[in-house]
């Protein structure tokens, strides 16, 4: 049932189903914790501790908010990247079949392969700063945009082809004023994916390739090297959260891009 305007009321359940699930989330977390041995019941702390023993100490605090800084830039600008280039492969995939049966399987294959093992490769060529973090972003997060993107083009209905058709339009404008707008759900569920996991790409790239400032991989490698159980939590925490930040401010461009027109993008 929606209101006159089109919009949907309020579910109680979407806020009473989110909080029965955390509650029982923190049940299990104490209870996992109790049966925990006690030389390693450090590592699963109390969760209020990760807020009173980790954020209570400054060095922690500005050791946490440089690292999430800088992989904020690096998911940032991986996603950009891929999203340019997502695209634009999308585009030129859709324009002839052969193009699409010629380089799908290479991006398969390229979404196949672990990450984990050409890191030191990707290093070696690229050094480890930066552009190397940025890299594996990239690759981490384009095939959703690419697969997406390209589902959407080519799944235009027939008949709105053959209205573009009649009017003897170019092949631009029936992907301007068409192919793209259309596609455009599938589009945004895409690059709600990719959001993810550009942030799971800064992450990985940032615990191999370790030149310049430490970002959250480092961090919660250094934490794990000195046992600090809090310190280890809040990183993951703050981890988590960052990928459904990203994931929630697509949703939101969605919602306003998307939902306006299309029901089931809102």
């Amino acid at each position: 049932m929606t209101t006159p305007a089109g919009k949907k009321p309020f579910q109680p359940i979407r806020v009473i189903g989110p909080s029965v699930v955390f509650m029982l989330f923190i049940a299990l977390w104490y209870a996992g914790r109790m049966l925990l041995s006690e030389n390693k019941r450090f590592l699963v702390p109390p969760l209020h501790e990760i807020f009173t023993v980790a954020l209570t100490s400054s060095k922690v605090r500005a050791e946490v908010i440089e690292s999430t800084w800088l992989d904020i830039k690096v998911a940032v600008l991986g996603l950009a990247i891929a999203i340019v280039l997502g695209i634009a492969i999308a585009i030129v995939m859709s324009m002839k079949d052969w193009l699409e049966i010629s380089f799908w399987p290479y991006l398969v294959a390229l979404q196949a392969i672990p990450i984990l093992t050409v890191a030191p490769l990707i290093g070696a060529i690229m050094g480890y700063g930066m552009a190397p973090r940025v890299f594996v972003t990239v690759v981490i997060s384009i095939f959703p945009i690419i697969s997406n993107t390209l589902f959407g083009i080519t799944g235009v209905d027939k008949s709105f082809h053959d209205l573009f058709s009649l009017h003897v339009v170019s092949r631009w404008t029936r992907l301007i004023k068409l192919q793209l707008p259309a596609a455009s759900p599938a589009i945004f569920a895409g690059f709600r994916i990719s959001a993810g996991l550009a942030v799971i790409g800064a992450i990985v790239g940032d615990v191999f390739f370790r030149a310049g400032k430490a970002g959250l991989g480092q961090l919660v490698d250094v934490y794990v090297s000195r046992l600090r159980g809090p310190e280890i939590w809040l990183v993951i925490l703050l981890a988590a959260l960052l990928g459904l930040a990203f994931f929630a401010a697509f949703a939101f461009l969605n919602k306003i891009v998307v939902g306006r027109w299309n029901d089931a993008s809102r």
